[in-house]
């Protein structure tokens, strides 16, 4: 195996965790505004109930104001009605204040079913208020993790930058360079084993005379179809094993 191969593994394999990494640091900000978006929503929604219940009551009080404005105007016909001089403003009397009445009832009515649509209302917003204060302590405490996980992959970071840029610089530049275009090309898929004769990474046939030059490590190939470094691990046999012990 060509002495390149290990530091290009090994190179790959850092490029690897760094790109997991650089996801995660750039995935926990979307995550963090995800579950603020679904909070303000709910916010949102409480207040709504909260303005719907105010309206309802608000509402109820108006009535029950109009209820009382009617009754003390019943209550002043019903004292200018004993001084009716004939039949003709009697009647006039009775029937302003049946008018009254009828009011009252409309009014009372409406309050009843006011008071029917707060009863939900008012339990909407009571079991909103207790899910919103968990839904804060929990969206808060995820917000404190998302920022130790930051701080600890933005340290990791730094440790394989700088690991990279050592192993990067013990290899030659053409190897380098080369590298760089095949990481860029495959997304970090920079070396593949040549397995059964075959190119790991794209499945291609490997030529004879292509794979006994990559068994040899004379120098580092590349596959002829896909373009990675390739490198052959030869096989271990139970009776070499056997003698090494």
């Amino acid at each position: 195996m060509h002495p390149d191969t290990h530091l290009v593994i090994q190179l790959q394999s850092v490029d690897q965790r760094i790109s997991t990494l650089e996801r995660e640091v750039a995935a926990l900000p979307k995550h963090i505004a995800a579950i603020e978006k679904t909070l303000e929503s709910h916010l949102r929604k409480l207040e709504a109930d909260r303005a719907a219940l105010t309206a309802n009551q608000k509402d109820r009080k108006r009535l029950e104001g109009e209820v009382q404005v009617q009754e003390q105007k019943i209550s002043k016909l019903r004292d200018q009605m004993l001084g009716a001089k004939n039949n003709e403003q009697y009647r006039a009397f009775q029937h302003e204040i049946e008018f009254a009445q009828n009011e009252i009832r409309k009014a009372e009515d409406r309050i009843l079913e006011l008071m029917s649509e707060s009863e939900p209302l008012d339990l909407n917003v009571k079991k909103a208020e207790i899910a919103l204060k968990a839904e804060k302590t929990a969206v808060e405490t995820e917000k404190g993790i998302a920022r130790d996980r930051t701080a600890a992959d933005q340290a990791e970071l730094d440790t394989l930058r700088a690991q990279r840029r050592e192993a990067a610089a013990k290899l030659p530049a053409p190897v380098r360079n080369m590298y760089d275009k095949i990481h860029k090309k495959w997304h970090g898929s920079v070396i593949a084993e040549a397995l059964d004769g075959r190119c790991s990474a794209c499945q291609l046939v490997i030529r004879p005379q292509h794979l006994q030059d990559i068994k040899r490590g004379d120098e580092l190939k590349t596959c002829e179809n896909c373009g990675r470094f390739l490198f052959y691990n030869p096989p271990v046999h139970v009776e070499d094993v056997a003698r090494v012990g």
